[in-house]
């Protein structure tokens, strides 16, 4: 975690040069997080180096969100060529610690987390966004054949995997609610808790540069079928129902079918964050997202992808692989 070699020349440009920079926890993509400090103000500068990373939807899907009354970082200086932002420190304290330390609060803060996608899917969907329908659920669910399984030796019908998929995703697609922003990695390592913000405001977001036009249910299940950390059926029942009383839309159906989606797809990426880019540590998520997608498979608009999976995926290549 080597600032890059330019980011001194960039701060001192925008007025930090005397600024200390330290490393902050980078994510799965080529972006790193630096913290700036100087005296008693701090920020974090992006590096999102280019071809691999372009920090522009960053800002705009910032900017919406923004206008919105929503918590995204403010940008205080850019360098498209070099990939460099300098963005809003939201400090250190994550939803997922918070949340752990003070169970008895989990419903609260969650019901925060659902009344902000509330509050976001009551408006237009940003402009410009890629669509994310059925042609890139199916897309998606092939990391699993593509990855998993050729990582674990086996040997599965891919034409039959994607046509159950097709089968399940089909009426989800074709269900008629109302398309909107999907932030797409809405979880609770992704949600600050912001000092001396109120309401919505104290949710401060990250890590939604790769935000799609797409259905309601998806933000709902990334953050309540958390890679990261386990929330309580109850909890997740009980946000399932408030955001149907705020909004009127029945999601139920799509919910489960777009959780199974979300996590056959991250156990595909997982298993290629460790094959491919070296980025081991993933795999100690796996037993976590097998149980989620066990426990969605068992509902029953998912039969045909659990009847694939049954026959396909052996009980000693799923959880019990990764222990």
């Amino acid at each position: 975690m080597i600032p890059p070699a330019h980011a001194p020349a960039f701060l001192a440009a925008h007025g930090w040069g005397d600024a200390r920079i330290l490393p902050l926890a980078g994510d799965a993509s080529f972006r790193r997080y630096f913290r700036v400090v100087d005296g008693d103000r701090q920020a974090v500068l992006m590096d999102a180096p280019p071809p691999h990373e372009d920090p522009r939807p960053f800002i705009a899907v910032a900017e919406y969100l923004c206008e919105l009354g929503l918590n995204a970082p403010t940008i205080l200086a850019r360098d498209l060529e070099q990939g460099l932002l300098l963005i809003e420190d939201f400090g250190d304290v994550r939803l997922r610690e918070t949340v752990d330390e003070q169970l008895h609060r989990e419903s609260e803060y969650y019901a925060g987390v659902t009344d902000l996608l509330v509050h976001l899917h009551a408006r237009a969907p940003m402009d410009g966004l890629p669509v994310h329908g059925i042609g890139q659920w199916l897309d998606e669910v092939m990391l699993f054949t593509d990855w998993y399984c050729p990582a674990l030796d086996i040997d599965v019908d891919r034409d039959a995997f994607r046509a159950a998929w097709a089968e399940v995703l089909n009426p989800v697609e074709r269900d008629g609610l109302p398309r909107v922003t999907v932030l797409r990695d809405y979880h609770a390592e992704n949600i600050m808790l912001v000092p001396g913000k109120d309401g919505l405001a104290h949710y401060g977001l990250l890590d939604f540069q790769d935000a799609l036009v797409g259905h309601p249910a998806y933000d709902l299940a990334s953050v309540l079928e958390d890679a990261r950390r386990d929330v309580s059926p109850a909890v997740e029942a009980a946000m399932l129902a408030r955001y149907r009383e705020a909004t009127g839309r029945d999601i139920e159906a799509a919910y489960w079918a777009l959780a199974a989606q979300r996590n056959t797809r991250i156990l595909g990426v997982f298993v290629r964050l460790w094959k491919r880019d070296g980025k081991e540590g993933y795999r100690r998520f796996q037993p976590r997202m097998w149980g989620l997608l066990e426990r969605d498979l068992a509902h029953p608009a998912l039969v045909p992808v659990r009847q694939w999976f049954d026959a396909n995926v052996p009980a000693s290549k799923r959880a019990e692989a990764w222990l």
